[in-house]
């Protein structure tokens, strides 16, 4: 059982009970409903949220994405269907509000939701500018992240990014994918990335602590399949560019020294590192990398979280800060998929093309 199949198990009571209180708030406001039928609702919400995922991990069908995205969109609205109550019976502790008001507040929900789950499929091109000193020729790198293939975000996703990906393959020398290709909500087979070889750029993966769900040499053999360059642990070089994929996961796996990353760096090339999570930046800086490409955080994918994101890490964007002398630079973006919710409010689903040109 993977970690991510676990962690549903181990959440599913809590959310059981957080779904019975709900909606029994929610059917208060409505008329009221007896608890046998929330209870039963409950239910049928628990089932939803693990039965699928069970199948999903042995053979992936339509019937079972469904049921998973189904219930993934609940939960999200679950969550904003709280605050709305909670919203609804702090006003009405003072103010008597007519029904059209807590009709009109209740609808504020589904418009945010389909506003959310269109944005999250919509792929967006950023472009950014890095200068650095040792750089001889203008290069740029296509940087994505977190594409989550998965149960909700199946097949479609990956022929939409490698589609998006070609319109901008004449604008990029090569990409790099900062990990989590898959989310482990279903198996891997070989032939899933396959879309992605009809990009004519190197692509470049490094993996990130879900690619280890649904078994990482399955996730490899697609990315072998697909043609994508793997670097677990190991580096590479591409014309003026020296990078390092430092693989992450939150199981125990084999990792590379402080001493073998020294002696990986060439002073006479920009030295980058593709790390998942945007952790380390400054002791990466302090080796020698002068820029970190991670992922990771979705840049919190949805309101409020995205506020939360900002204030606790780095959270999304392009950051500068002068190490021994020298600028260095970490870009997190906000991935390509979206995790367990397929919505995003307030981040994009976002390729992002860095422009690292030699410094005036």
């Amino acid at each position: 059982m993977s970690f991510r199949t676990r962690r549903v198990f181990m959440s599913t009571p809590l959310i059981a009970i957080f779904e019975f209180f709900l909606m029994k708030y929610l059917f208060l406001l409505l008329g009221g409903l007896d608890d046998v039928y929330i209870l039963l609702l409950t239910l049928l919400l628990v089932i939803l949220n693990t039965v699928p995922m069970l199948f999903e991990e042995r053979k992936s069908r339509f019937i079972t994405r469904l049921l998973d995205e189904i219930s993934g969109i609940w939960i999200w609205l679950s969550l904003f269907f709280f605050f709305d109550i909670v919203l609804i019976y702090i006003l009405g502790a003072f103010i008597e509000l007519p029904f059209y008001i807590i009709a009109i507040l209740l609808l504020i929900v589904p418009i945010i939701a389909i506003y959310s789950y269109w944005h999250a499929h919509k792929i967006i091109v950023h472009e950014k500018t890095i200068e650095l000193d040792n750089i001889n020729q203008d290069m740029n790198i296509l940087h994505l992240s977190d594409v989550h293939y998965g149960s909700i975000r199946h097949k479609k996703h990956i022929l939409d990014l490698a589609n998006k990906m070609k319109e901008i393959e004449d604008r990029c020398d090569l990409a790099i994918i900062s990990g989590d290709l898959a989310d482990g909500s279903c198996i891997v087979e070989e032939d899933d990335f396959l879309p992605l070889k009809d990009v004519n750029i190197p692509i470049v993966f490094t993996a990130g602590n879900h690619d280890f769900y649904p078994g990482i040499e399955n996730v490899y053999n697609a990315c072998r399949k697909a043609g994508i360059i793997i670097l677990d642990n190991e580096g590479m070089t591409f014309k003026d560019l020296n990078i390092f994929g430092l693989t992450y996961s939150f199981d125990k796996i084999e990792t590379v020294s402080i001493d073998e990353l020294l002696s990986f760096i060439d002073d006479d090339k920009v030295n980058i590192i593709n790390f998942h999570v945007p952790q380390n930046w400054e002791e990466f800086s302090r080796l020698g990398f002068d820029i970190q490409l991670s992922g990771h955080t979705h840049g919190g994918q949805f309101y409020p979280v995205v506020w939360i994101g900002n204030m606790i890490m780095y959270n999304m964007g392009l950051f500068k800060n002068n190490i021994g002398g020298k600028d260095k630079f970490l870009h997190v973006t906000t991935g390509v998929g979206s995790m367990d919710y397929p919505f995003r409010w307030g981040t994009d689903s976002e390729l992002v093309i860095l422009k690292l040109r030699p410094k005036n």
